[in-house]
């Protein structure tokens, strides 16, 4: 019963996640804001909040150590998931990708560092009320980091044809877009929000200590809609649509961990996990990296379709997994 309600949830967010990108492309055009701007914002606030509902509920009820693996645990996720769609792409898709991906995945490389050292030292830090200090920096580093791709998107980005995007999308409206979108919202984040409580209770049955469980099974349940949602938007055409939301994923995913923090009444949420989730923040960090050389020497395929950027991506990727095992 559970694998049929697993299966089934994650076919709704498969249908839902491609029309999900269909609106968000109509409107990064149609709004004039850009792939990498509507990408970053809402395709991956959205994607995300089956990490923030899990988080959330699991802050409440007290096991920190689901709601930091899952955090951590999906942007090492998210950030294979370009890996991955590289393989699909007929062309390398960092060359295709623009240049303020480099500065989402910099500042994603770092926000996911301060992570790392936060829950190192989380507990020499004082605290507001029951809130880390830590915690509320790393929400206003977000804040930031926002801030800065936006204004780069507005400072870099060309206008799209108004011609082509009569031809595209003459059917649909900003308007409609934003409707549709919002609904197709709900129904991905409902789907979504029921599948870690599956892996949970699945992966529980097999006596795998919590961190574990974090880090893969939940992280990789909250971690579907961004790997549906980009393979759609590539499938649509929209590379810089597809990065964003992997990349803005991992940036909205630092700021879920402030969240969590406020619904841990348990004192400081990052004081209260183990140091291996700052091995794991920090192989997001050196995975952000790698898409960074990625990004900046466009390195050309081995053999088929494999690249080194995506050796480097999976090694990290397994190798942290074997370690949180």
């Amino acid at each position: 019963m559970i694998v049929t309600l697993f299966a089934l949830c994650a076919l709704a967010i498969v249908v839902s996640g491609a029309r999900l990108s269909y609106y968000g492309d109509v409107i990064a055009e149609r709004s004039g804001l850009g792939q990498a701007w509507v990408g970053v914002i809402a395709l991956a606030s959205v994607t995300s909040l089956p990490e923030l509902v899990t988080g959330v509920s699991a802050s409440v009820i007290g096991a920190p150590e689901i709601a930091a693996g899952d955090v951590v645990g999906s942007c090492l996720f998210n950030l294979l998931i370009l890996g991955l769609l590289d393989v699909w792409s007929p062309k390398p898709i960092f060359h295709r990708l623009k240049p303020v991906h480099t500065l989402s995945a910099a500042l994603g490389a770092v926000l996911l560092l301060a992570v790392a050292v936060s829950i190192l030292t989380a507990s020499r830090w004082p605290t507001i009320g029951w809130v880390g200090i830590p915690s509320l920096v790393l929400f206003g580093g977000y804040i930031m980091a926002v801030h800065s791709i936006f204004s780069y998107e507005q400072r870099h980005d060309q206008v799209t044809d108004d011609n082509v995007l009569a031809e595209r999308y003459a059917h649909l409206s900003l308007r409609d877009a934003i409707w549709r979108y919002a609904g197709t919202a709900v129904v991905l984040v409902a789907a979504a929000a029921s599948l870690p409580g599956l892996a949970v209770e699945f992966a529980e049955a097999t006596g795998l200590n919590q961190g574990f469980i974090g880090t893969s099974f939940v992280a990789l349940s909250t971690s579907l809609p961004e790997l549906v949602v980009s393979m759609a938007a590539m499938r649509l055409g929209a590379w810089d649509l597809a990065a964003a939301n992997v990349l803005g994923s991992n940036l909205f995913n630092v700021a879920i961990l402030a969240v969590d923090d406020v619904f841990f009444t348990g004192g400081s949420l990052l004081a209260s996990v183990s140091a291996g989730h700052a091995v794991t923040a920090a192989a997001a960090a050196t995975m952000s990296t790698l898409v960074i050389v990625g990004l900046i020497a466009r390195p050309p395929r081995l053999f088929s379709r494999v690249s080194w950027t995506l050796l480097g991506l999976t090694g990290v990727y397994l190798l942290t997994t074997w370690l949180a095992f």
